[in-house]
């Protein structure tokens, strides 16, 4: 099928599913946009498959791409790094706590660790739900799904980040108040971020918690910087629905089924409930255990409509 260019559209209000361009999870016949299709395709979001579409990574139909603004079908050929695209597969999130050290990218010029090469061998490929500098610890989330990472991320979405933040020197509550209203730092505006210190501490480091919205880069150190405290310790504790926990460091969480059908309908997401994935452990939870067919041994069953035994004549009951 040949393909053709998209025409500029005027810009209208469109519902939360169309707005973060998913409608369902099987590609409709008219095509899709390819940064759409490889993000769905679980090998990065739409924004990085753009970079790669620049970048000369990908080929359709034997060509090498040089622009995003194409449509393909199922009759088209896509091809990234000379791979092609795998089958997509029921959404997969996982929670990993991530240690220090470790750089959120898929490779690293600088031949440093990165999250990848941490986690275990039989996950499926994922893409990284925002990022964590190499300094940084705690929650990453990850998902094989590039529209729900999006959405994730989408400042307009307004999903709450939320950090443990070590710092050395001292700041008053009243201060970190006038984060509420939101700051602007070197002529970056960043949204209202609430901060409440942690009662308890002392010595020459304090630790304060902080939730925000938007995530921009390096934004819990710049802002926290700029109230003249510095940060020497961080770590993101939660992510929207999900939690660190008690989750160790280094280790990975795979969140249930159920919990990814709820956050794909919060979002306005299609479910995929449709798609097949191997279960080996059931949920006990919401398992329907049919009950036990009543025993009648010794005595007749009850009328259908009253709902009672039906009576027997007294020759019956006594024998005469």
């Amino acid at each position: 099928m040949s393909i053709r260019e998209q025409r500029p559209r005027k810009h209208r209000k469109t519902p939360a599913n169309k707005r973060l361009g998913v409608q369902s999870t099987d590609r409709p016949a008219q095509g899709e946009r390819i940064a759409k299709v490889i993000a769905r395709a679980g090998l990065c979001s739409r924004r990085e498959a753009e970079t790669w579409i620049a970048a000369g990574r990908v080929m359709l139909n034997g060509e090498t791409l040089a622009t995003p603004a194409v449509t393909v079908t199922e009759a088209d050929t896509v091809l990234v790094d000379g791979m092609p695209l795998p089958a997509i597969d029921r959404t997969c999130v996982v929670l990993f706590h991530k240690p220090a050290g470790l750089v959120t990218t898929t490779r690293d010029p600088e031949g440093r660790p990165t999250v990848f090469s941490a986690l275990p061998k039989d996950l499926p490929r994922l893409v990284t739900v925002g990022r964590l500098d190499i300094a940084t610890e705690g929650l990453l989330v990850l998902t094989n799904n590039g529209a729900l990472a999006r959405a994730l991320e989408l400042p307009a979405n307004a999903v709450t980040r939320r950090y443990k933040a070590r710092v050395r020197g001292r700041v008053s509550q009243d201060t970190l108040d006038r984060l509420a209203e939101g700051v602007t730092i070197d002529g970056v505006r960043y949204r209202p971020i609430d901060a409440n210190q942690i009662q308890g501490t002392g010595g020459a480091n304090a630790w304060i918690e902080l939730g925000l919205t938007e995530g921009k880069n390096r934004e819990v150190r710049r802002v926290l910087d700029w109230l003249g405290v510095s940060v020497n310790r961080l770590i993101r504790t939660g992510y929207g629905p999900f939690g660190l926990a008690n989750l160790a460091s280094g280790k990975t969480l795979e969140v249930p089924d159920r919990e990814i059908d709820a956050l794909l309908k919060n979002l306005g997401l299609p479910a995929d409930t449709h798609l097949s994935r191997d279960r080996s452990v059931k949920d006990d939870a919401t398992a329907v255990k049919k009950p036990k067919p009543r025993s009648y041994k010794g005595r007749r069953k009850p009328d259908a409509e009253t709902n009672k035994e039906k009576p027997t004549s007294r020759s019956k009951r006594t024998g005469r």
